[in-house]
This record gives structure tokens, sequence and C-alpha cells, in this order.
């Protein structure tokens, strides 16, 4: 069996990260695992890909459906089988993303084994009772109704609306209240019964376990799920149509979300150029491009961001502010006129300095936990890259040239096709 790992030694304790497979009923189930041994500690993330909120018939759906499967047992109820976990310091959750649906347990080590029982036991007796669907159901009600007086939220789902129009990823996440008001139950129960499959597993930890520890763990989760055909979630693109939308809300200030496409595939490498002409456009706080020229040189916002979106499913430009109601029109010509220089003039050469000495310099904080390596170490294995990926990384952004990343800029003008919504005032 091929095995891939990297190793580190610090302070005489063992920590490495490596990719692993283990034969479960004619499917070979990856185990990306990163060692850790220097303390008690245990993360295990059971990750199903193509199956996230992207993968929803109905919008809400999964991420009601994770809710519902957090739960508890129909015998226990969420209270007492909350109560079991808490007793051994156990957090259990199930969480859905975009584009997979995860479990997690944290643990120390010589409790992990119990938290896994708790787990197949949840799967094998969860919660399907009309009233818990109906309480998972109204809580959703009420955190929508919330949201409707919260006009970043509003106004991040509209960009979407007009970037991703006629696909899942234009529909909030959490759903509607129209949405969720007409799920029933039976379509929880459909949605976990046909896309938690064994062909999609992959299994993620960390901590102190050895190979043959994780492996069994892997193998004894896997056993316990049926086959199935895995539909992969379609890569959909953003809208180039320059569109913009208003909402009016009673408001004091005006909430701006932008967006542009941006044709980047994940597993492409030169994406790591286009996080340092990220950082540089509005992604790095004060002393970007943006944040220079809406707040400091003009003070039309408190703050204003930008950033580049690569995953599987999509790739995309993105960004926000806020500003008074009548300097609205005024941050909207500032921001296309920064973006229309940044691809026309493209950066200088202490801006590129002053991004690489970031990135090289702000690199050690980015693996302090164990829970940043474990999500480094399945992001790099996720986008195909490879574990030691971030290494390599490292190496691109400290030997790029001025001259490749302003050309890497000027063949990305996609991203001045921007489209916006607003969130304001109602007069």
């Amino acid at each position: 069996m091929k095995k891939v790992i990297l190793i580190f030694l610090l302070q005489g304790y063992l920590m490495a990260a490596m990719v692993l497979k283990v034969n479960v009923n004619g499917v070979d189930v990856p185990i990306v695992f990163e060692k850790d041994n220097r303390l008690p500690l245990t993360t295990v993330e059971f990750i199903f890909r193509d199956s996230g909120v992207l993968a929803s018939k109905k919008a809400g759906l999964v991420s009601l459906s994770a809710d519902l499967l957090n739960e508890g047992t129909a015998s226990k109820g969420s209270v007492e089988f909350a109560k079991e976990l808490e007793n051994r310091a156990i957090e259990f959750s199930a969480n859905a993303g975009n584009e997979t649906f995860v479990f997690t347990i944290d643990s120390i080590k010589e409790q992990f084994n119990y938290g896994l029982d708790k787990l197949l036991e949840l799967l094998k007796e969860p919660n399907y009772k009309e009233e818990t669907f109906k309480k998972v159901v109204a809580k959703r009600l009420a955190t929508l109704t919330s949201k409707s007086d919260d006009f970043d939220y509003i106004a991040s789902n509209g960009l979407k609306s007009i970037l991703f129009a006629g696909t899942t990823k234009a529909e909030p996440r959490l759903g509607t209240k129209e949405s969720i008001s007409s799920l029933k139950l039976a379509d929880a129960k459909e949605y976990i019964n046909s896309h938690l499959f064994l062909d999609n597993l992959i299994v993620v930890a960390g901590g102190d376990f050895s190979e043959d520890e994780i492996k069994t763990i892997a193998k004894k989760f896997a056993s316990t799920l049926k086959r199935g055909k895995v539909e992969p979630i379609a890569k959909v693109s953003a809208s180039d149509k320059e569109k913009t939308k208003e909402v009016a809300k009673d408001t004091k200030q005006a909430y701006i979300y932008f967006g542009a496409p941006y044709n980047m595939d994940i597993s492409n490498k030169d994406r790591v150029i286009g996080q340092v002409a990220s950082f540089i456009l509005g992604s790095s706080g004060f002393g970007s491009r943006l944040m220079e020229e809406v707040r400091v040189k003009r003070g039309l916002a408190y703050s204003a961001y930008s950033r580049f979106v690569v995953n599987k499913s999509s790739s995309y430009f993105t960004g926000y502010l806020q500003t008074k109601l009548d300097t609205q029109k005024e941050a909207i010509d500032v921001v296309k006129d920064v973006i229309a220089k940044f691809i026309k003039k493209g950066v200088t050469k202490e801006e590129l300095e002053a991004a690489k000495k970031y990135y090289l310099g702000s690199e050690p904080l980015r693996v302090e936990t164990l829970n940043q390596r474990v999500g480094r170490a399945f992001n790099e294995y996720y986008s195909g890259a490879g574990l030691g990926f971030s290494k390599e990384k490292i190496e691109i952004i400290k030997n790029l040239k001025l001259k490749d990343l302003n050309k890497f800029i000027k063949e990305h003008s996609e991203i001045g096709k921007l489209s916006f919504f607003i969130v304001t005032d109602k007069k």
C-alpha cells in the first residue's frame, strides 16, 4: 500500500501528516491523519463529499438535517444524549458545509472510543420523532426571523442570488421561511439516507493515535455504512452580467456587497498568486488598496474588504462595505475605480514585498494548534494539491516576481465585471 507521509520533530515529540487507506466492502476509504503525541488529545471528522448544502433539493434542507442529527437518539433525546457526552468532556457535532457533511468528535484519547460508540448509536437510532423535527423547524424559523433585520445577511445572500442565479448556490444556506415551513420529516430522512454513503467517506483525524488505531477507528465507522451512488456537485460560474439590485429597509447605513467571476480552479497552483493579489487588493485590512481608498483617503466606511473565493464547486471575487446613505454612490464608484486601476496597472514592488513579509512571517501562526494542522492537511488533500503543498505555497510566494504577479492580475480582468447588491434606506 502506497502511503504519503510528512514527519516533523518538535522538542522530542512526533508530529506527522499522512494519507492512509483502509478497505471496507470493496471501497478504499482515505484517511487524512495528522499525528501529534505531545498531548493525549484527539480529533476525528467523518466527512462525506458532495453531500453539503449545494446538494440540497430544497433550500435549508441539508443544514436542517444536520440540526436534526444534533438532537440525540430517539430513546434518549437531545438532553440525555448530550449529557452523556458532556460527562466525559466529549464534543460532538453534525455540520453541513457547502460541499461536505461532517460528523466531528473531539476528546481526550481515553474517551474517544466512547464518543465513537455514541455516534454509531446515533446513526443506528436517530431522533426521527415528529415533535423533534417540529422543534428543529421552529428554531430555524426563529433564527430566520431574527435575520430579517440583519442587513449584512440580507445583502450577502442577495449578492449570491445575482452571481449564481438559477443554481442551489443562490439559495440561502439556512433556507427561507417558506422553504423551511414546507419541509417534512421525510425530506430530512431521504436526504440523510441518500447522501451519507461509504463511497463518499473521508476520515480526517489528528492527535495521539497510532496508524493502526486510526485505521481501526475508520474501519469501525465505515463498516456501518451502506454503498451508494455519489452524484458529484456540479461546478457553477459566477455571472459576469454586472447587475445591481437594491432592497429598501429602515436603515441608517447602506450595506454594499459586490462580486464578480474569478476564473480559477482549486487544483491550479496559480491560486497562490491569486492569494497574494487578493491580499494587496482587499483582504489584508489596513494597507490594502480598498481600505486605503475607501476609508483612509475618503472616510466613506469603517472598513472595506474583498477576497477571492476558490473551492471545488465555484470560484468568484467578492467584497463588502458599509457607508452613509448619502455617500452610497460615491463609495460604489470608488470600488469600481480601485478594481479597474488594479487590473490595468497592477501592484507596486513595495506592496508585493509587504505581502511576502506577511505570509512568510505569519506562517508559524497557522500551525499552532492540532485543529489548524488537521484542517490544513485535509484542505491539501481535498484540493488535490497533495500533502505538503503549504510548504510549496510559501516557496511560490517567496520567489514570486512583480512582473509575474502583474501579468496574473491582467489575465484575470473578469474580476472587474462587478455586480452589486445594496440594502439601503426606504426613501
